[in-house]
């Protein structure tokens, strides 16, 4: 199952064949955010509280084209 705190292969895009781990899910669109994957480019206008400019930010990717990377969450079982 995928969780938040998952990690995840991208099986179809520009980012193919990469792996991060979930930071956000959005269950009603079927979407996650995942660290360091389908990276944008946001312009935000300079207010009181930050400063303004290009800001590279995650974006949604659907569930769809996830894997769940099994390499990381299997355990060795010892063998009798």
């Amino acid at each position: 199952m995928i969780k938040k705190g998952s990690n995840v292969k991208v099986l179809v895009g520009k980012d193919k064949n990469k792996t991060g781990e979930i930071i956000e899910l959005d269950r009603k669109r079927n979407r996650a955010k995942i660290k360091g994957i389908n990276m944008i480019k946001k312009h935000l206008k300079t207010t009181k509280e930050r400063k303004g400019g290009i800001v590279d930010k995650e974006n949604f990717v659907h569930l769809s084209n996830l894997k769940l990377d099994e390499k990381k969450e299997k355990k060795k079982v010892a063998k009798k």
